[in-house]
Formats: structure tokens, C-alpha cells, sequence
């Protein structure tokens, strides 16, 4: 059975980034964070609410991930670890809770949290995302 990941933005902040949290299959796995709505920018930019198929691939910089396929005018959109929205370049970052870093709002444990989800994804090579926006 292909997992469904659902991603609820709850709140966008054009300093620090869109806040949300991630669901596997109907339960809350983890927070996330990502850039804010810049009109689909690329390397800049969140990703437009919608559904989409990812992919497991292998990245030069971040090693096993996945995917956000077939996203309008991007490419190399993943899910990484990360803390602050300088962390991504319009990708989407799992960690385990809010917090603030160096004065920052941020997502802390977070490399614990994308192994956690990567463990979780194990035998998975594609999963469904539908990304909501409620704020």
C-alpha cells in the first residue's frame, strides 16, 4: 500500500517561513517547515498547495530522500532535515518540534526526525502528498 503524506500549513511568516505539520497515513508524524509563498520561485519559494506523487532518489547532499514529483517549474524539490527556512531552498524540512534559534523561529530535532520518517518510509520507493494551506 502506497503511504498518503498529507503537509497542513498552519501559519506563513514571510521572516522565518510556513510552519505545518505532517501526517502519515491519518496521524501526526511531525512538524515541518518550509519558505514562504513566493509565487512558486524557484529555490525560493513553497511549493503550491496541491497533490503530488514523490519518489525515493538519492541526493548528492542529503542522501536517501524523496522527491516532490511534477511540481509546476521546479525540480530537486525533497524533504531534508534542516532548522531555519536559510536551511532550504524551497524544499520541505521534518523535525520533531517549534522552537527558536539564535533568536530564530525554527524546527528543532530535526535530523532525528527525517531519520525517523526515512525508517518509517522503508520498503516504499513512491507515497502520495496532498499539501493543505489553513491559515
Amino acid at each position: 500500500m502506497i503511504p498518503i503524506i498529507e503537509l497542513i500549513r498552519l501559519e506563513e511568516n514571510f521572516k522565518f517561513g510556513t510552519f505545518g505539520v505532517l501526517r502519515i497515513n491519518k496521524a501526526v508524524f511531525c512538524v515541518t517547515l518550509e519558505p514562504p509563498d513566493l509565487e512558486n520561485e524557484r529555490g525560493r519559494s513553497s511549493i503550491p498547495a496541491q497533490q503530488y506523487l514523490m519518489t525515493r532518489i538519492v541526493s548528492p547532499r542529503f542522501g536517501e530522500t524523496f522527491t516532490i514529483n511534477d511540481v509546476p517549474d521546479r525540480d530537486h524539490v525533497l524533504l531534508h532535515p534542516g532548522n531555519r527556512v536559510t536551511d532550504t531552498e524551497g524544499c520541505i524540512i521534518l523535525a520533531r518540534h517549534y522552537g527558536n534559534l539564535s533568536g530564530d523561529r525554527a524546527v528543532l530535532n530535526s535530523g532525528n526526525t527525517f531519520k525517523e520518517f526515512m525508517d518509517i518510509m522503508q520498503g516504499n520507493e513512491t507515497a502520495h502528498l496532498t499539501i493543505y494551506e489553513h491559515f
